[in-house]
């Protein structure tokens, strides 16, 4: 059970992330903000709450670590990581630009805290599933989560995945579906439906817990839930909302790969500030 005051504390952050994805993405002049946005509160609790790491030390190997699957979604940990100290904030302005340390997608070679190099989708789960035995072959408790997106979830490697991590009983493994219901060209079930999504990962032997991927104490209590199931790799279908907090963007196909204008990055900021914490 978390605090009043900690939960103020993750809700706050979780705005100033919003408020940098739009200055990061309105300075480039491209990138993926709806996507970004859905996926803001979780990445806030497993950073600010949740995951054990150390900016001062990021190759310590007590770590957890996190594999950003939808790699698209990415100038959310970059915010992440810069307000957890592992760069400054006002590198963040450097996205996509040349030479930059923060490109479109994740570099594991470029930044310190980044686990895996990710994008070309469905490629992620795998990545995460070998760190997940890698664990479990050398008696380490550190755990691994990795954010899947629900376009991405149309790849067949994403379920071959899912297999294996059943096979091999990753009870230290945690998924999360960003199930913001659209992805790069239409809706979800318009492109191609993945229902019944609940139904399949527990098919695949996974436990399964499905919850308001935008409401933090949620999050809290389904990452903890997660972390008591033994046996099995756990997978937290979070229903989020693209493009969450900026009126324009929210469940609205066109704001999946574009940047705001300065204008509209003005009235995006203004509303991410007035939310009332």
């Amino acid at each position: 059970m978390v605090s009043e005051q900690e939960l103020k504390k993750l809700k706050e952050t979780a705005r100033e992330i919003r408020i940098n994805i739009i200055k990061m993405l309105t300075e480039a002049g491209s990138g993926h903000p709806g996507g970004s946005l859905s996926i803001a509160d979780i990445l806030t609790v497993l950073y600010f709450h949740k995951m054990r790491h150390d900016p001062k030390n990021p190759k310590w190997d007590q770590r957890d670590r996190f594999v950003l699957s939808k790699g698209h979604g990415v100038p959310t940990q970059y915010a992440v990581l810069a307000k957890s100290g592992y760069f400054s904030e006002e590198e963040l302005m450097s996205l996509r630009k040349t030479g930059s340390r923060l490109q479109g997608h994740p570099d594991r070679s470029r930044l310190p805290g980044m686990e895996a190099s990710t994008g070309s989708l469905g490629q992620g789960l795998s990545i995460a599933v070998g760190m997940a035995v890698a664990g479990k072959m050398d008696k380490k408790n550190y755990r691994i989560y990795c954010m899947v997106g629900d376009g991405e979830s149309q790849s067949g490697q994403i379920w071959e995945a899912a297999m294996c991590a059943t096979k091999y009983k990753l009870d230290n493994l945690t998924a999360v579906l960003d199930y913001n219901k659209i992805q790069l060209d239409d809706r979800v079930n318009i492109v191609m439906e993945i229902e019944p999504v609940k139904d399949k990962w527990k098919s695949f032997g996974w436990n399964v817990i499905e919850i308001d991927g935008n409401d933090i104490p949620k999050i809290i209590d389904a990452l903890d839930d997660a972390e008591k199931v033994k046996g099995n790799p756990t997978i937290i279908i979070a229903h989020t909302v693209k493009g969450k907090g900026v009126s324009y963007m929210e469940d609205n196909v066109d704001w999946h790969g574009k940047a705001p204008s300065k204008e509209l990055a003005e009235q995006a900021i203004r509303e991410l500030e007035s939310i009332e914490i």
